[in-house]
């Protein structure tokens, strides 16, 4: 593998750590929990993880022996900076705990485990990969681990190779499918724990002891540095509106804090449009009415920040899909029958009037998107609508109509943007490369406790690394029944933004001044060698919610 010069130089960085973790250390248990909601039906369905107590990490004169353990990895769904550096902390704690102890990755993610695809994992391989962004020391993938028989075959593997802890590193889904698992393999003796790691870079993992999700960070300073270049731009030439999209599909915590880094004209949120009834014609006229009113003083140019799944939040929106997943259901061959041409009015013939006349108002490649491309469930593919071309379209539309009512007299030209796949396999930014080396570390210490059905949890992480209070948090904890593909179905409750938190006050104090007067801030890019204040920042979102 051929190194670029910032590879070898990061190579060769440590990892800051919570003062716990430095030497021996002893669990201590805490208070005993119960899930976030539905706590009859989740203690049912997990007799044997269910209201475990919260474990935090302590220094300790009283060193131990700990047996030499066999351990396996899994990296699960989407990638996001800092994965490699959390089996970078777990291959050192086993390590620490006794060097004769081994670590397997199983290849691909949740289907390695099933599929007996795996590798030991070297010190030799393990140094190639410290502090780079990525998955690919191993892979993933987004095979759920859902059935018995999964369970089982991946029990014979763990079997034939002695592993007697697995820590799956993943989002809510992956981490309910690890706490599923831990309460089978518990429940029937098998002798294997399981260990759970936050890893999101949409940040809709946290909790009160899971203060962040591994890769936000990262994430969101690469789309903050692309955004100010573009706002940079945006402003020498000052002749176009640029509609960014930001991934964040269930909530917009990426959008919220690339905004509180970037000051853009206008950031639109989510959850607030779902919890105002906000219509996609008050979304439109919103943005129309800040690109009038910045026209008149002479700026006909801006940034505008959407959240990729804005529409899935627009409660008209939500109505008219859910009717189009119904009604092409039942009519499906009908509707293939009909000419291309004539598709759309057949379906504006066909819905209840309200969502006729809002699918009649879109634009003519969004209508065919959602009435033609299905995915597998047939259901709208709403990732794939280019949201921010949807709402520039529109936006144009109603300036050429104030314009003609003598309502609006600049200019109007827009340039699209999508930030996604950027910012998921970046170098981990400091605070990351810290954090996820410290999870890992921390994972290593709950298998040495014995703990099984636990999230590795590190907090307290805006004051400096030595700082953070390691431990780990029953996945039970987290837990709610929701409906999915029809079923009521244990997950880990999404968090979305709180439109009463510090970060989204603080956020709704200031754009109005966004919006008229060009704030942009240009954050440049990720800093890993130079003074504490530039290269060790945790998020803006982050510094907020715990006031710092």
């Amino acid at each position: 593998m051929v190194k670029s010069a910032l590879q070898i130089a990061r190579a060769a960085y440590q990892p800051k750590v919570p003062a716990a973790l430095k030497g021996a250390v002893k669990a201590v248990d805490g208070e005993y929990t119960q899930s976030v909601a539905d706590q009859e039906e989740i203690k049912k369905l997990f007799p044997n993880t269910y209201g475990m107590p919260v474990v935090t990490f302590e220094k300790t004169n009283d060193v131990k022996e700990f047996p030499a353990m066999n351990v396996g990895v899994i990296l699960s769904g989407g990638q996001a900076p800092g994965g490699h550096n959390v089996i970078a902390g777990l291959f050192d704690g086993i390590k620490a705990h006794n060097p004769a102890s081994r670590l397997y990755g199983f290849i691909l993610g949740p289907g390695g485990l099933v599929d007996h695809k795996y590798m030991e994992l070297t010190a030799d391989i393990i140094d190639e990969y410290r502090n780079t962004g990525g998955f690919d020391m191993i892979g993933s993938g987004r095979t759920k681990l859902e059935t018995k028989e999964q369970f089982d075959k991946g029990l014979e593997i763990l079997n034939e190779l002695g592993i007697k802890a697995l820590v799956i590193i993943g989002g809510d889904d992956s981490n309910t499918n690890a706490c599923v698992l831990a309460e089978y393999y518990k429940a029937i003796g098998a002798g294997v724990q399981v260990i759970g790691c936050p890893k999101t870079i949409d940040g809709d993992l946290k909790n009160a002891q899971i203060e962040t999700s591994f890769g936000f960070d990262t994430a969101c300073k690469v789309y903050s540095e692309v955004i100010g270049n573009i706002q940079r731009d945006c402003n020498s030439a000052q002749k176009y509106w640029h509609f960014i999209k930001l991934m964040g599909r269930s909530a917009s915590h990426i959008a919220l804090e690339c905004a509180l880094q970037t000051q853009p004209n206008i950031c639109i949120i989510s959850e607030e449009v779902e919890a105002k009834d906000m219509s996609l014609d008050d979304i439109v006229t919103y943005i129309a009415n800040i690109v009038a009113k910045r026209a008149a003083e002479g700026h006909n140019f801006g940034t505008v920040l959407i959240p990729e799944g804005l529409i899935e939040f627009v409660p008209a929106m939500k109505r008219l899909i859910a009717e189009l997943n119904d009604f092409l259901a039942k009519h499906d061959a009908e509707f293939k029958m009909i000419k291309k041409s004539e598709q759309r009015a057949y379906i504006i013939s066909k819905l209840t009037k309200e969502n006729s006349e809002l699918y009649a108002s879109l634009p003519e490649g969004v209508a065919r998107q959602l009435s033609l491309d299905r995915d597998p469930h047939g259901n709208v593919q709403v990732s794939l609508i280019e949201t921010e071309k949807l709402l520039s379209e529109m936006v144009g539309k109603k300036l050429a109509e104030w314009k003609a009512e003598g309502k609006y007299v600049g200019k109007f030209a827009a340039q699209h943007h999508f930030f996604g796949y950027e910012g998921r396999c970046a170098a981990p930014s400091n605070y990351d490369a810290d954090y996820c080396y410290s999870l890992g570390y921390t994972a290593s210490c709950l298998i040495a406790a014995g703990k099984t059905g636990y999230m590795s949890s590190v907090r307290n992480t805006t004051a400096p690394a030595d700082q953070w209070i390691a431990g780990g948090i029953p996945v039970t904890m987290m837990m709610n029944m929701e409906r999915r593909h029809g079923e009521m179905k244990p997950v880990i409750q999404k968090a979305l933004v709180k439109l009463d938190g510090a970060p989204f006050k603080a956020f709704a104090a200031q754009r109005d001044e966004w919006a008229m007067n060009t704030c942009y801030v240009y954050p440049g890019p990720i800093q890993y060698f130079g003074p504490t204040e530039v290269c060790d920042q945790p998020t803006k979102t982050l510094q907020l919610e715990q006031a710092k």
